[in-house]
C-alpha cells in the first residue's frame, strides 16, 4: 500500500497557478508592450497560466485616473516620475522588492534615475524611459562644435547672420538653468506643502540679482526669441531659428528644418560675473509601477520588472525612439547614433530630478516674462525675486482625495 501510494504521488502533477493582470501603458507603446507580454507569458509558461489585458493610459495623465479608483485600476502601469509623492501620499504605489538591487544597478545606480522613482529612500518604480529634459538643437550650416558651447556665442553668430535663438522663459521649467547653474536651489520641502526657493538669496558669493543680469544680457540680443513652443515651431519652419533650448518632443521638427545641418548637444554656459557657468537643467523619466492593491504582487513585480529590463528597454528604443535608462542600452550603437539622446545623456550629469510644488510655475514664468522682455519697466530686481520667492513658497493648498 505503501509503494502504491508513493508512486500515485510520483505521478501526480502539480497545477499552475492562474494569474490574471491588467496594464497599462500609453498609445504609442502598444505593440512593443503586446510583445514584451507575449514574450513575459512564454518565459513564465511552465510556472503560470495568464490572463493578461493591455490597456491604453497616458502616462502624462495616468494619476489624476488612477487616483479616482485604485482598486478598480491595472495591476502595473507607466507613470511619470513628477506625479511619484502624490501617488505615495495617497498609499496607492506597492514598495518595489523584486530584483531591487539588480535593477539599481542596471540603471546606474543611485543616479538621478532611481532617484526618480524613490521618496523616503523606497524604491516605488522600475525606470523604463529617460526622456524628460531639454538640451541644446543647432544648424551646423551657422555653428559649429566650439561655437555652442558658449550662449553668448551663439547668439553673436545668430546676430550675424539675421537669425535667432531660441529658449522658452515663460516657463520656470527653462529659467531654472540659469539659477541651478549658479548654484541656487528650488525643491519640495520635506513637508511636502511648501517649496524651498533661494533665488533672492546670495549664494557662494553670487546673488540672485546677479543671475538676473546675466538673463537681461543675454535678453538684450536683437538674436534671443522667448515664447512657448509654438513659437520655436513656427521659428524653425520660418528658417529663423538655428538653436534652440527644447526637449526630444520636437526632435522630428528640428531634424525637418536643419536636414543634414542637424545635431543637438548638451546646455552652454553662460557668462555670470565675467566667468563661464554650466547651465543646469530639470530631468524627468518614465517609471513602471504596480498597484499597492492588487491581489498579484510578486507576479505584478515581476512583469513590470519584465517591462523594464534591458531587452524590452532595447525594443522600446527601437519602436518608439524614446531614451533608455538601462546603461547598457543607453551605450548601445544605436542609441548612440541618435543625437538628441546623446545630448539629453551629455546634459544627465548638470541635472536634477523635479521635485517642485506647483506654486513655483507660475511664480518663475511671470519673472521670467519680465527678464525676456529685458524688463522694460525697469522694475527693481531685489524686488522682483523676494516677490517671486514668496510666492513659490507660499503653502500648496491640499486637495480633497
Amino acid at each position: 500500500m505503501v509503494a502504491c501510494l508513493a508512486l500515485g504521488s510520483c505521478g501526480k502533477t502539480s497545477e499552475k497557478e492562474q494569474v490574471s493582470l491588467r496594464v497599462w501603458g500609453s498609445e504609442e507603446e502598444q505593440e512593443c508592450l503586446t510583445q514584451m507580454v507575449a514574450d513575459f507569458e512564454e518565459y513564465y509558461g511552465d510556472e503560470a497560466e495568464f490572463d493578461i489585458h493591455i490597456g491604453v493610459q497616458n502616462a502624462g495623465e495616468f494619476k489624476n485616473n488612477y487616483l479616482k479608483d485604485v482598486e478598480d485600476s491595472a495591476d502595473v502601469f507607466e507613470y511619470v516620475d513628477d506625479q511619484l509623492y502624490d501617488l505615495v501620499a495617497a498609499e496607492s504605489l506597492l514598495p518595489i522588492t523584486w530584483e531591487k538591487q539588480e535593477t539599481i544597478e542596471e540603471n546606474g545606480g543611485n543616479g538621478t534615475a532611481i532617484q526618480s522613482a524613490s521618496c523616503d529612500d523606497v524604491l516605488y518604480g522600475y525606470p523604463m524611459t529617460a526622456s524628460n529634459g531639454y538640451f541644446l538643437y543647432y544648424n551646423k550650416k551657422y555653428l559649429n562644435e566650439e561655437d555652442v558651447q558658449c550662449f553668448d556665442r551663439i547668439l553673436e553668430v545668430a546676430s550675424e547672420h539675421e537669425k535667432k535663438m531660441y529658449m522658452d522663459w515663460t516657463s520656470g521649467w527653462y529659467v531654472y538653468s540659469f539659477f541651478g547653474g549658479a548654484g541656487f536651489e528650488i525643491r519640495l520641502a520635506d513637508n511636502r506643502l511648501t517649496n524651498i526657493c533661494n533665488w533672492n538669496e546670495e549664494v557662494n558669493g553670487v546673488k540672485g540679482t546677479d543671475v538676473a543680469e546675466s538673463m537681461l544680457a543675454i535678453a538684450s540680443y536683437d538674436s534671443f526669441l522667448s515664447g512657448d513652443n509654438e513659437v520655436f515651431l513656427e521659428g524653425l519652419k520660418r528658417g529663423e531659428v538655428i538653436a534652440g533650448v527644447s526637449g526630444m518632443w520636437n526632435e522630428e521638427a528640428v531634424s525637418a528644418a536643419y536636414g543634414k545641418d542637424y545635431a543637438a548637444v548638451k546646455l552652454p554656459t553662460y557668462t555670470l560675473n565675467d566667468e563661464q557657468i554650466q547651465m543646469k537643467s530639470f530631468c524627468g523619466y518614465r517609471l513602471v509601477g504596480v498597484n499597492a492593491t492588487t491581489e498579484e504582487p510578486e507576479w505584478s513585480q515581476k512583469l513590470a520588472r519584465w517591462i523594464t529590463n534591458e531587452k524590452n528597454q532595447a525594443l522600446c528604443f527601437e519602436n518608439t525612439g524614446k531614451s533608455p535608462t538601462n546603461i547598457v542600452v543607453a551605450k548601445s550603437d544605436k542609441v548612440k547614433s541618435a543625437p538628441a539622446i546623446q545630448a539629453l545623456h551629455e546634459q544627465r550629469q548638470f541635472s536634477i530630478v523635479q521635485n517642485v510644488g506647483e506654486n513655483f510655475w507660475g511664480a518663475a514664468s511671470s519673472f521670467g516674462m519680465v527678464m525676456s522682455s529685458g524688463n522694460k519697466d525697469d522694475l527693481d530686481l531685489q524686488v522682483l525675486l523676494d516677490e517671486m520667492v514668496s510666492e513659490a513658497e507660499r503653502p500648496i493648498e491640499k486637495k480633497e482625495k
